[in-house]
């Protein structure tokens, strides 16, 4: 990919405080009628770094703008200036992401969010659907499973036990500590346990790609069930065989090829014909 892109990191100043983003320009860009940006929402536990070369590739590959940003409490990114609540995931969709997106003057989206970072884009489709083209979802929740309180425990003693700060660490510094346990104990407050935003999705109105991994250990397919079912848009389902909670790295190469067969599709949709 030498040489077809080009890199460049910033910050914005959102509510008074530091969103570390980056943003990825194809060389050979597409006109601008045809240049929606693709928006990557990262995991609870992300960053910038974890969606490695991902992002460089997909843009490369469609020739769209690419914003990769991490939020609050997240790699580079300022600490939030208050401790997490039950309704983070709103208030990234309906307050931080719209900042976001009108600091950059981007009017015109795809969403690609994983785990958090695809319900985040769920909520924001919803009730700010005149601003994106599409949603892709990687692992997005609409509900909390059993199986994902239990994932979560497990990563808790995990963390206590093994090298997972450690690798954590090089990619949230000091923001390490307080990032995993905001995810692990909003997570686990009994309070969460009835979170829910099924409601919102027959509000969605635009195309959407729902991928999970069919061993994902923090859902299970009744998530992807649940988004299919209830949108009022289009929405394709790929359940990812001998993939876990990570397809973009777990199944990278399927995984890349759906997302820009769907991209494609959204930038160049086929039109409809008469059959006589």
């Amino acid at each position: 990919m030498k040489n077809k892109y080009s890199k460049h990191h910033f910050y914005l100043s959102v509510n008074h405080r530091r969103l570390s983003a980056e943003m990825i320009e194809p060389v050979n860009r597409r006109s601008a009628e045809q240049s929606p940006s693709l928006i990557f929402l990262h995991e609870g536990l992300g960053s910038i770094a974890q969606w490695r070369d991902f992002p460089t590739m997909l843009c490369t590959m469609t020739g769209l703008p690419t914003l990769v940003y991490e939020r609050y409490g997240h790699g580079q990114s300022d600490a939030p200036e208050t401790p997490r609540s039950i309704n983070y995931l709103h208030e990234e969709a309906l307050t931080i992401l719209p900042d976001v997106l009108d600091q950059l003057k981007i009017h015109d989206a795809i969403l690609i969010g994983h785990s958090d970072g695809g319900s985040i884009a769920l909520i924001f489709a919803a009730c700010h659907g005149n601003k994106i083209r599409g949603v892709i979802t990687e692992a997005a929740h609409v509900f909390v499973e059993n199986v994902t309180l239990t994932g979560i425990r497990r990563a808790v003693e995990i963390y206590k036990t093994t090298d997972l700060r450690n690798r954590l660490y090089q990619y949230h510094k000091g923001n390490t500590d307080s990032m995993f346990h905001a995810w692990a104990d909003t997570w686990l407050d009994p309070m969460f346990r009835n979170w829910n935003i099924e409601e919102y999705l027959p509000r969605i109105t635009c195309p959407l790609l729902v991928i999970q991994g069919a061993k994902d250990e923090y859902g299970t397919t009744a998530q992807v069930e649940s988004i299919a079912q209830r949108v009022s848009g289009p929405a394709e389902s790929l359940i990812v065989a001998d993939c876990g909670h990570i397809p973009h790295l777990q199944a990278q190469e399927r995984v890349l090829a759906e997302m820009i067969r769907f991209i494609s599709h959204l930038i160049n949709p086929i039109p409809n014909t008469l059959i006589s």
